[in-house]
Parts: C-alpha cells; sequence; structure tokens
C-alpha cells in the first residue's frame, strides 16, 4: 500500500508538472480555455492588473545568462557553506546543475501610486515559474536532487525612498504577500520525500523556511544608495490591528455521514488567518447553526494587500472535511472601521458567517490606554531587537560575584564552554513569548529582528528579555523593561542600550522599543459603506397605503423618502409631466435611509392603521440572502405613462390587458430588485427579491419565472433562471445571482431582467409578462440599489 501510494504520488507530481508545461507554451489556448472555468490571469478580470510582455521577453533572453551565473554561485559559494556546516557534508558536491529553458513569468503588475506615500512605489508582481531546472548533489555516495519546479505567488516590490539625485531610489525592498505555492519534484534519494505521510511534512517544512524569510512580516531590503539607513525600511511600523469577533454561522454543509448514507450533523470550527498569523476556534460539536462568540487580533502591515481568510472544518478523527471560505480585503475594513455582517461563504452550496470585524488604528495618544474591561488589547508594542555587546561565553563567567567560579572535571565541555556563544533571544509579555533567531559563534550578535506584542495594561505590564545559548541551557543575560517606562516619554519609544542581568557587568544589549494605542475611530456619517461582502438581512420593508400618498414624518438626519403606492387610485393623482421627472430628479435628491429608521417607521404605520395589513416583508429564508449592507434607497415604481421618458424601462404588453382612461391606468405589475458590486468577489450580484401585481396571461392562471441577461451577451450559457413558482401573481424568489465581470465592464453594461410564464411547449399563451432594462452606467453599484 505505501508502495502504490508512493508511485501515484510521484505520477501525480509529474503529470501536474507536464499539464503545467503544456499551458506554459500556449498561454492564447489557456486563456480561452479558462474563460469557462474563470481561471483566468489577473489582468483579465482586472483592468488595473498589466500585462508586461515586454518583461517576460527580456526574462527569457537573459535566462541563460542567469543560469550561467547560479551554476557559478553554486559551485563556489553554496557548496563551500554546506561543506562547513557539519562534518557529515564534508563530501557534498554538485554534480549537475541546469537552470533549464523554461524561465520565470510575470502574469501581471499591479502598481499602487494613489493610496502611498509620494516618495515610494509600490509593486505586486504575480510571479509564476514552472522550471525544467535540474539540480544533482552527492553526499557520501547518495544522490539528492530536484526535477522541476512550480511556485506561484505575489511578490510585493517597494521603491523607496525616491531621490532627486542617482540612482534616484534609496532602496528596493521585496517580500511575498502570502505562502507562495511550491510544488518540487525530486529526483534520486529525494524521492523518497514523496512517501504518504512524508510528502506534507517535507513540503510544509520548505514552505516555512520560506515564509520565515520571505513572507510578510519578513522582509529583504537591499540599499542601492551608499550610507543609506534601511532598518527604518526593513522594519516598518504596522498600519493598524483587526480585531475580528467570530460571532456565529447558520445554514452549514452536512459533513458527518454514517454507512456512507444517513446524514449527521459536523462538528465545526474556523481557522483564521491573516499572512503567516493563523487562529483556531474551538470547536462545537454537533452543530449546523454554531455560535462561537469568540476574538481574534491580527496585526496589519500592508494595506491594501493584505487579507482575512477564514476556512471552516468539520473536526472528524481521520481527516477534517472542508465546509467552506471567506476572504475579506482588509482595505474595505480600514475604510469602513467597523463591519456587522452576514457573509456568504464561498467554495461550498450553503452557509453564512456572522463576523464583526473593527480597524483599530495606532495612535500616539496616552489618553487611549485605559483598561479595558472586558480583557481586550489596548495598546501594541514593537520591539526592534538590534544586537548584544560583551556576551559572557558561559554563565559562570560572571563577574558581579553573583556566582562564583566552579570547578569542572569534564574536559570536553570545558572545550565547549571556551568556544563563542550561539545565543538566541527570548521575548516575553504576559502570556506569550516570542523567540528570535541564533547568531552562532559570537560575543557581540546582530539579530536584526522586529517582534509584536498585544498588551492589555501599559502601566502594569513589563518586557522581559533573556539570552540563552543554544548548545547549554543556560541564561547568558536577563533584563527587565517596565512599559511603564515608555509612557515618561512623550512618544512612548526607547532607543537605547539595557543592561543585562546575570551576565558580565559590560553586558548590554541594544533595542529599541515603541508603544502604540490602539484606538477605533467613529465611522464617518458622510461616507456610504460600500461593505466587505453581503449583508444578511433582506430589503426594507416598505409601507403600503391605500388612498393618497402618505407622508411620513421622520426624524430631522432622515431625508424624506418617496413613499410607494400599492393601489392604483395612489398613482392617479400623480400628473402624467411629473411622473418621469420625478424619477430622476427627486429620487437622485433623496438621501439614502438607514434601514433602522425606516422599519421604525414602517412600525408606526402599522400601529397607526392596525386594519391595514402586513405589507409585503421577505420570509425567514430572506434574511439569509446578501442585501445593501447599511443604507436602502426606495424609489417609485414607474408607471405606464411614464415609459416614454424612461428609456432604461420597456415592457411588452398586450393591449387587452392595458386599460388607459383619461391619464389613468391599472399597473402592470412590478418585480423587486436589489442590485450591488461586491469589489472582493469581483462581482456583479444581483437579488431577485420577488414580483407582485402580474398581470395574468391566460385563465388557467401562471407559473411565473425570471431570466436575467447582462447584455449585450446574449448567449444561452450566461442566462440567469429564477426557479418556477406555481399558480401565483405575487412570486416570492429571494434567489442571488452573479455575473464574474470588473467594475470597468460591468459600468458598460445592461441588465436585462424579464419575467416570463412557464407554459406547455404547444400553448399559445403569451410568454412573457414584463420587461425591464437598468442601465448600470447610470448607477452607484459600489452603494448599490434597491427598488421596485
Amino acid at each position: 500500500a505505501l508502495w502504490l501510494c508512493w508511485g501515484l504520488n510521484r505520477r501525480g507530481k509529474r503529470d501536474r508538472l507536464a499539464a503545467a508545461f503544456e499551458l506554459l507554451e500556449d498561454e492564447r489556448e489557456a486563456v480561452c480555455r479558462g474563460l469557462a472555468a474563470r481561471h483566468l490571469p489577473a489582468w483579465v478580470h482586472f483592468p488595473d492588473v498589466e500585462r508586461v510582455e515586454w518583461l517576460n521577453k527580456v526574462l527569457v533572453q537573459a535566462w541563460p545568462y542567469f543560469g550561467t551565473i547560479m551554476e557559478k554561485t553554486f559551485k563556489e559559494v553554496l557548496e563551500p557553506k554546506i561543506r562547513a556546516k557539519s562534518v557529515h557534508l564534508k563530501t557534498c558536491t554538485f554534480t549537475k546543475i541546469h537552470f533549464g529553458e523554461k524561465c520565470p513569468r510575470i502574469n501581471g503588475i499591479k502598481a499602487y501610486t494613489k493610496e502611498i506615500d509620494r516618495r515610494q512605489v509600490t509593486l505586486d508582481l504575480q510571479i509564476c515559474y514552472i522550471g525544467d531546472c535540474e539540480i544533482h548533489m552527492d553526499i557520501s555516495k547518495f544522490n539528492l536532487g530536484v526535477k522541476g519546479v512550480q511556485l506561484y505567488g505575489t511578490l510585493r516590490v517597494i521603491l523607496e525612498p525616491l531621490l532627486t539625485d542617482a540612482p534616484f531610489i534609496g532602496a528596493v525592498t521585496l517580500f511575498f504577500m502570502q505562502k507562495p505555492h511550491l510544488e518540487i519534484n525530486w529526483a534520486g534519494m529525494s524521492n523518497l520525500l514523496d512517501v504518504p505521510g512524508i510528502n506534507v511534512m517535507s513540503d510544509s517544512l520548505i514552505q516555512d523556511f520560506i515564509a520565515a524569510r520571505l513572507v510578510l512580516p519578513n522582509r529583504i531590503t537591499v540599499p542601492l544608495k551608499k550610507n543609506m539607513n534601511i532598518a527604518h525600511l526593513r522594519f516598518p511600523v504596522p498600519q493598524g490591528v483587526i480585531r475580528v469577533h467570530l460571532l456565529e454561522a447558520e445554514n452549514l454543509v452536512q459533513k458527518d455521514n454514517f454507512l456512507g448514507a444517513i446524514r449527521g450533523k459536523s462538528d465545526p470550527y474556523a481557522l483564521l488567518r491573516v499572512g503567516t498569523v493563523q487562529y483556531r476556534s474551538k470547536t462545537v460539536s454537533r452543530d449546523l447553526n454554531p455560535i462561537w462568540n469568540e476574538t481574534f487580533e491580527f496585526v496589519v502591515h500592508e494595506v491594501p494587500g493584505q487579507d482575512l481568510e477564514v476556512d471552516l472544518y468539520d473536526e472528524d478523527p481521520d481527516k477534517d472535511d472542508f465546509m467552506g471560505s471567506l476572504l475579506i480585503g482588509l482595505v474595505d475594513v480600514m475604510n469602513d472601521r467597523t463591519v456587522d455582517e452576514w457573509f456568504p461563504l464561498s467554495k461550498t452550496t450553503s452557509g453564512h458567517l456572522h463576523l464583526k470585524l473593527e480597524w483599530l488604528s495606532l495612535v500616539n495618544d496616552q489618553e487611549k490606554l485605559h483598561e479595558d474591561k472586558k480583557g481586550l488589547s489596548t495598546a501594541i508594542l514593537i520591539v526592534y531587537l538590534d544586537s548584544a555587546f560583551n556576551l559572557p561565553k558561559n554563565h559562570f563567567e560572571y563577574s558581579n560575584g553573583e556566582c562564583g567560579a566552579k570547578k569542572i572535571k569534564n574536559n570536553k565541555y570545558l572545550k565547549k564552554m571556551e568556544r563563542e556563544p550561539s545565543s538566541f533571544v527570548l521575548l516575553t509579555v504576559g502570556n506569550k513569548t516570542q523567540k528570535s533567531k541564533t547568531c552562532n559563534f559570537s560575543k557581540d550578535p546582530t539579530w536584526g529582528q522586529a517582534f509584536t506584542f498585544f498588551v492589555h495594561s501599559a502601566h502594569s505590564q513589563s518586557l522581559h528579555i533573556e539570552i540563552k545559548d543554544k548548545e547549554r541551557d543556560s541564561a547568558l543575560g536577563t533584563s527587565v523593561v517596565c512599559l511603564s517606562h515608555l509612557l515618561k516619554d512623550p512618544n512612548m519609544t526607547l532607543d537605547q542600550r539595557f543592561q543585562l542581568d546575570h551576565s558580565s557587568s559590560d553586558s548590554f544589549i541594544k533595542m529599541k522599543l515603541v508603544l502604540r494605542a490602539l484606538n477605533v475611530e467613529e465611522p464617518d456619517p458622510q461616507r456610504v459603506k460600500a461593505g466587505v461582502n453581503a449583508s444578511k438581512p433582506g430589503p426594507v420593508r416598505v409601507t403600503e397605503k391605500a388612498g393618497n400618498q402618505q407622508k411620513f414624518a421622520p426624524p430631522p438626519q432622515v431625508s424624506k423618502v418617496p413613499p410607494m403606492s400599492k393601489d392604483s387610485t395612489a398613482l392617479e393623482s400623480l400628473p402624467k409631466k411629473d411622473s418621469g421627472e420625478d424619477l430622476d430628479t427627486k429620487d437622485s435628491s433623496a438621501a439614502p435611509v438607514p434601514s433602522e429608521a425606516v422599519s421604525g417607521l414602517d412600525e408606526a404605520e402599522d400601529k397607526k392603521n392596525p386594519e391595514h395589513g402586513p405589507p409585503s416583508v421577505l420570509p425567514s429564508g430572506a434574511a439569509a440572502m446578501p442585501t445593501l449592507p447599511v443604507l436602502q434607497e426606495m424609489r417609485l415604481a414607474p408607471s405606464v405613462t411614464s415609459l416614454g421618458s424612461l428609456p432604461s424601462s420597456c415592457f411588452e404588453l398586450s393591449s387587452s390587458n392595458l386599460d388607459i382612461h383619461n391619464g389613468t391606468e391599472m399597473p402592470l405589475g412590478e418585480i423587486q430588485l436589489t442590485v450591488r458590486y461586491a469589489s472582493i468577489r469581483q462581482s456583479l450580484v444581483v437579488l431577485v427579491n420577488g414580483c407582485r401585481n402580474l398581470v395574468p396571461s391566460s385563465n388557467r392562471g401562471v407559473d411565473p419565472y425570471v431570466r436575467i441577461y447582462l447584455l449585450p451577451d446574449r448567449r444561452w450559457t450566461s442566462r440567469k433562471k429564477t426557479s418556477v413558482k406555481k399558480k401565483t401573481l405575487n412570486p416570492q424568489y429571494d434567489e442571488k445571482f452573479e455575473f464574474f465581470e470588473s467594475l470597468e465592464n460591468v459600468k458598460k453594461r445592461t441588465l436585462d431582467i424579464a419575467v416570463k410564464n412557464s407554459r406547455p411547449f404547444i400553448s399559445q399563451e403569451r410568454k412573457e409578462l414584463g420587461k425591464v432594462r437598468i442601465d448600470l452606467s447610470q448607477e452607484d453599484l459600489i452603494k448599490g440599489f434597491a427598488q421596485w
């Protein structure tokens, strides 16, 4: 069984590499093939991601020369370093180094200029390397090697500061935004790494090795100008903190089953991730509507760029089952400051997740450092660990009299103690400890690393530093810094040497400590929240009154809302000449109304008129459907007499169903739609809520359904269609449809929506009950709209 699984893994790797080579050869064919599956390069979806074919052509020409340089580097630099690492590696020899004919490709580049400082340029490079490289190495008659590599990832390149003299750029900073996808096709004895159980561990170890050096918050900074101070470029102050309240979920997919047939409940838990930091929630047993009520905090280093990833799993004894995922761009949370929504899960058939997200900015204000009663963090401590000086060779080498010299009989141990120490640092704040890298054989080690800690009480907590020797579990020096000392400085910063205790009298450690308060800013009332994704509540209830138009008396901060009318007599009082103008002028001037205010008005109207039945309210199932996050906009339904002045609306009507007497008309049916653009998913979301007062096309009744096109695309494969509701003139659908297009393309399109009758094949009944077209170029799609 082990042999068969190993062979399966090997064949799978070879097939994936061969398929990647095939797609690499003909990108045009790959893009055409991906049109149906939407597996397209980013520049197809996003207009701000640009193709750089000229750069790829330069890479193709320069690749053989780069390969020659790397072969020389492997032989002259890497091979001696490997031999010096250990006695067992003294026979290490590179027998074959060939970087192949396939060079890395850059699938697209996104340049940031407006969102960042004027003295820098930020580029996101989408790198794809499907290489036929072949590297073989001999160690003690064992042959190890690599024959083929796949690497995908987004590499951020920051050019800063921009200078007025040559070389015009002070330094270049490189890092991956997320862990890159890496797959290595092994050769020789390395094939053993493809054995089941070992293959997962070996791949994760390699990815962790890359993440520890190249993935945020780790950076590589290369100065281009002499005497350039790059410390603040390598370790910039984080942009903020995201506080995630994982509240609850609903309608999750059942994953547990017994004997393959009997469905059971699942045991869901969540994995939350920002960059390399990951937290796991508690597991809720046997519940498809779990309630967690947990809070997690993440340090955010790069916005735009970093995302919050949430994956839901069903905990099982053997292998946990995937239940859905969620991706939220943190730039939207930073702009909205506080987001409390139900998010639909992707990569699954059903399920919504309720999250409350708070953006905490870092401020230099001691008044914000009050202690939180709920035990949440109130500040963040950033530690820039620089270096140490004059560390003792061992913990017996004290000169302060705390520990006298002891006789040691073991000569081997004495020889070890004569070496310079290989030291690392443990930093502790509260119950969290972080470890630095190890500097080998140096009394004056230089670490050059940055660490962040969440602080609950800056007045009482302390930073504990302990320097240890890697080979002996002994402390070479300790130090304690009370965070209250940082409060004495107006900038809440300390940059100095700290004397080490339990060490030599002239032993110091150099650090820079920065304390910043976490502040939740109030949302801007003038700003309309775009929302991160869809929210849970359905559209706002529309109060319908018989007779003349009913005027509400809303609070002063709420603008007057044009009410809806259900009866035909309400529209009779509207002059013909105003019907089209009102739709354009009044609607544009009417401010959006908070859903809470509107629902309060509805309740007041219902109380005043007990004989008036409840208006058409979405059923409880609509709660799971995404609509406008916070604000809803209500408008008058178009009347028949205003069709001439509304080019965006067209209805197909039979003359027998239309009665017009002296300017009055009978309503011909309405459809309620919620339309918005989800920037995170890069899709246009159309929610068909329901229809009312449809005109019957036959005596046997109608079975209505809704058909949607995004013109000019009229292909059958791109058509969206709701379910059919039997024998009703007021169907409720509450169905969501998505068109995966860029915002720029969507604004050039027209939404064609028709309500149709599902008639028998040979029937002579009229099929189309009505149609409406919406010109999307005239709408604010980020804000969205809900309208009858």
